[in-house]
């Protein structure tokens, strides 16, 4: 398969472009109903209107599930960003079994049924009063972001070059100050693009908020799911329709952070090899 791949470019660029309109396609259907001057969630829609974006913007449930999920989301990323740097610094200063254990563990939120992690806090939190609050959710929803800064500082740290550390050292400075002055400024795009997805894994996450929320804590895509089971109407469209052009935007901001990180590494190596 690899070497067809390989002896037919087209053929790979032909797939990769049947396989992004499979995944775009919706959005054909998404972004024109949130248009609609129509009562339902009817496609082609009978008319065009914003009335709906008017709607979202009006409706103080709406407006206040935005602010609150943009408060949790705001939590995590500080959160998830601080303790996934920390423990990618940890990670990169392990080696052997005992590094490759210790990451899967970090990371194993990933791949936990996100039902099994609800579930769970649920039960873990009800004994300490933290469901329904704005804390106990934004540390459940830290527990599955955290491991995205955690995957995007590892991997801006294996190319770091270790040697400016020992530098630093050499010349007096603690540990403390080696971080902030050396370390942080060149792996500082991808500790930014890590809180970016933090931010995106919490804003966008419901099976949790359903759990933890218990009711009292509502969420935009709690209020999204509560709109589908009351009653539809092309608001959720709307609302849709801006998370896909938030997403897009972070996804934007996290390129732009990686190729500037990637030019911020090349150039320490670049200056290493110069100086030898």
């Amino acid at each position: 398969m690899l070497r067809l791949y390989a002896s037919s470019p087209a053929l790979l660029i032909a797939i990769c472009i049947a396989v992004f309109i499979y995944l775009v396609a919706p959005l054909a259907i998404v972004v024109p109903i949130s248009f609609s001057s129509g009562e339902g969630l009817a496609f082609p829609p009978p008319g065009y209107s914003l009335r709906w974006y008017e709607h979202y913007w009006t409706d103080r449930a709406w407006v206040d599930a935005t602010i609150t999920s943009l408060k949790v989301g705001v939590l995590v990323a500080a959160l998830a960003t601080a303790l996934g740097t920390l423990a990618a610094i940890g990670l990169s200063r392990m080696a052997g079994r005992a590094r490759v254990v210790a990451y899967a563990f970090i990371v194993s939120p990933i791949i936990v049924p996100v039902i099994v992690l609800a579930v769970a806090l649920y039960r873990l939190y009800s004994p300490l009063g933290l469901n329904g609050s704005i804390v106990g959710l934004a540390l459940a929803h830290t527990i599955m972001a955290a491991p995205f800064v955690v995957v995007t500082v590892t991997a801006a740290l294996s190319r770091f070059d270790q040697q400016l550390v020992l530098a630093s050292a050499s010349l007096g400075e603690t540990p403390f100050r080696t971080f902030f002055k050396v370390t942080l400024p060149l792996i500082r795009p991808s500790v930014l693009t890590g809180g970016l997805f933090a931010f995106m894994t919490s804003f966008d996450e419901v099976v949790i908020a359903l759990f933890v929320g218990s009711g009292t804590v509502a969420t935009l895509p709690r209020m999204m799911w509560a709109s589908l089971r009351s009653g539809i109407d092309p608001t959720i469209a709307a609302v849709s329709t801006l998370l896909i052009l938030l997403s897009v935007a972070v996804l934007a901001g996290a390129e732009t952070l990686r190729r500037r990180g990637e030019g911020a590494l090349g150039d320490s190596q670049a200056a290493k090899r110069i100086e030898r």
